[in-house]
């Protein structure tokens, strides 16, 4: 794998996002705003800590009364570019980041 660098040359390791803790996690939504891939999604979870599936911003399902709280999850691993932005807002510090060189292929 080749060295990365920013555009100053500096070098540069990307950090992807790996997976979020949901007993920690707030569902404050910082990291979604800041992410530029789209790499995450808020989830609703019932009072046994079950997900019940994906929240939008236009659904005010609450899931049949079943909402207890929000989490943010990891939904298009495949899509983060290790930029990291997500873990400077999060203010619990949920978040897995593993360096681009310890990620197997």
């Amino acid at each position: 794998m080749g060295a990365f660098k920013t555009r100053g040359g500096a070098d540069w390791t990307p950090s992807y996002l790996t997976d979020i803790n949901p007993a920690t996690c707030i569902g404050c939504g910082r990291c979604f705003k800041v992410c530029p891939q789209n790499v995450m999604a808020l989830y609703g979870v019932d009072a046994d800590s079950n997900i019940l599936g994906i929240v939008t911003d236009d659904d005010d399902d609450d899931f049949d009364g079943e909402l207890n709280r929000k989490i943010m999850k990891v939904e298009r691993e495949q899509d983060c570019i290790g930029c990291s932005a997500c873990a400077k807002v999060c203010p619990k510090d949920c978040q897995t980041h593993v360096p681009v060189d310890q990620i197997g292929a």
